[in-house]
């Protein structure tokens, strides 16, 4: 066949493999390149165009993917389309929204995945089976209402060891999820009152209280968390923050901001609900105490989960309630029953007492720690000046703002081409401001040392910034 002759740019707003799909593809369409011929190895494309193997690769498995061509074991890759079979419609430039995800995709930045790979499930399942047998059955009947007792001892214990949580046993209340526990909440402190949420904020919270019928207000953020300014502007009873994390941002609320969102609810007599939701992972300075910790005024409804530091599927989240808030739901929602397996609460409770807990949340710290140092690591590397990491400093992702000249939609699609999977930032907000730059979400906890390099080094690759 006569040699491949594209006119790659990479100055275009198309990354390279896309500009090297589209044109093998009408080249095909157009038929000339004919049906049955054998393409160049992807080694000898790369070379004589002078882009990547991995350029060449994401092209040819696109085109494999939507049929255009196929591999024949040991004998490379030849066209499949038959010229009479061609349509009209066929040779319209394909649109960003309807193209194919690719068919390898194997590196996943999901924000909320974690390390399977390092649960201890032989221990877990041995305290399950002496759960069971232990109790000779007791564990089959409902419990508390509001979790096992022993189970909120350790919590509570925990609570103020790690985060300085200030609270008893009873004023916990375990449920199957954080949103279980926030519909929850609606219901004690009432719907009649505005609640106040980050923007951009987490969207399942958002969700809850929408459909929970109570007024929502919108508050931006600084660089030091939500503008408790703004919020002083609204007519707001309640605020849900996430101070030691913010989600989807990053930022560490510092302490000076804290001090002002507590002296706000104090003057206003209202709640925050602190949403501690990864708080056990940090990696710079010193752990900030908890906002419920330096809450003299009893204002703050504080919210935590074993979901990032166990398995997200145990669904065992908690809240610490105020005396006032505590009384009113014993007094009122006690008939609604637990909704959290005894069974796992039980297995979790000998999990924490016998000290597992402990050591397993320390070799995580050291795990994610790695991760961390990687994947910032290879951004550096890869990607130095064209992006900016937002929010780097804790939990398990970061938010990176990219200056390609490319939009969210296409840093997300064109990062499916090369079998790499990232996340929108935009979902997040209520509204965006146009004027600013793109950003994509990149979660680390479940992905190897290896994937997190390969998968930025593809990201930079598609993204043209190679």
């Amino acid at each position: 066949m006569d040699e491949l002759l594209p006119n790659l740019s990479k100055k275009a707003k198309q990354p390279l493999y896309i500009q090297l799909y589209n044109y093998i593809k009408k080249e095909i369409l157009a038929g000339r390149i004919k049906s049955k011929e054998k393409l160049p190895s992807k080694r000898k494309l790369s070379q004589h165009l002078g882009i990547s193997l991995n350029t060449v690769q994401a092209a040819y498995d696109q085109l494999c993917a939507e049929g255009f061509i196929e591999r024949k074991p040991r004998q490379g890759l030849f066209v499949t389309l038959m010229e009479e079979d061609l349509s009209p419609y066929q040779m319209n430039e394909p649109k960003m929204e309807v193209i194919k995800v690719h068919e390898q995709t194997t590196i996943d930045f999901n924000s909320g995945k974690v390390d399977t790979a390092h649960f201890p499930f032989t221990l877990w399942r041995q305290l399950t089976v002496q759960s069971l047998y232990r109790e000779q059955g007791n564990l089959f009947y409902n419990g508390d209402p509001q979790g096992e007792p022993y189970l909120r001892q350790e919590i509570a214990k925990y609570l103020f060891a790690s985060r300085g949580v200030i609270c008893s046993p009873d004023q916990i209340v375990i449920g199957a999820g954080t949103q279980l526990l926030i519909g929850l909440l609606c219901l004690i402190i009432g719907r009649n009152f505005t609640f106040a949420i980050e923007n951009p904020g987490f969207h399942r919270i958002r969700t809850v209280l929408q459909d929970q019928g109570v007024n929502t207000a919108f508050i931006p953020l600084d660089y030091n968390g939500i503008d408790v300014h703004l919020l002083s502007n609204t007519d707001a009873h309640v605020a849900y923050v996430t101070p030691s994390h913010q989600f989807p941002y990053g930022m560490v609320m510092p302490i000076s901001r804290r001090i002002e969102l507590l002296k706000w609810a104090e003057e206003r007599d209202a709640y925050i609900v602190e949403d501690d939701y990864d708080g056990e992972y940090r990696y710079k300075g010193k752990p900030i105490p908890s906002l419920q910790g330096l809450d003299a005024r009893e204002h703050v409804i504080y919210l935590g989960s074993f979901s990032k530091s166990l398995i997200p599927s145990l669904r065992i989240s908690y809240m610490v309630l105020p005396p006032a808030l505590l009384n009113k739901y014993q007094e009122r929602f006690m008939i609604y029953k637990q909704t959290v397996s005894r069974l796992h609460q039980d297995t979790l409770f000998q999990f924490m007492k016998e000290g597992h807990w402990e050591r397993h949340l320390n070799r995580m710290r050291t795990l994610y720690r790695k991760k961390h140092h990687v994947l910032l690591l290879s951004i550096n590397k890869y990607m130095k000046s064209h992006v900016k990491i937002i929010g780097e400093h804790a939990g398990l992702h970061i938010v990176l703002e990219v200056n390609n000249r490319m939009s969210e939609k296409e840093l997300i699609e064109s990062a499916i081409y090369v079998g790499v999977k990232i996340y929108p930032l935009s979902i997040y907000y209520t509204a965006v401001e146009k004027e600013l730059l793109p950003k994509v979400i990149l979660g680390f906890g479940g992905l190897s040392e290896s994937e997190i390099e390969k998968g930025i080094q593809l990201i930079a690759e598609a993204w043209n910034i190679l």
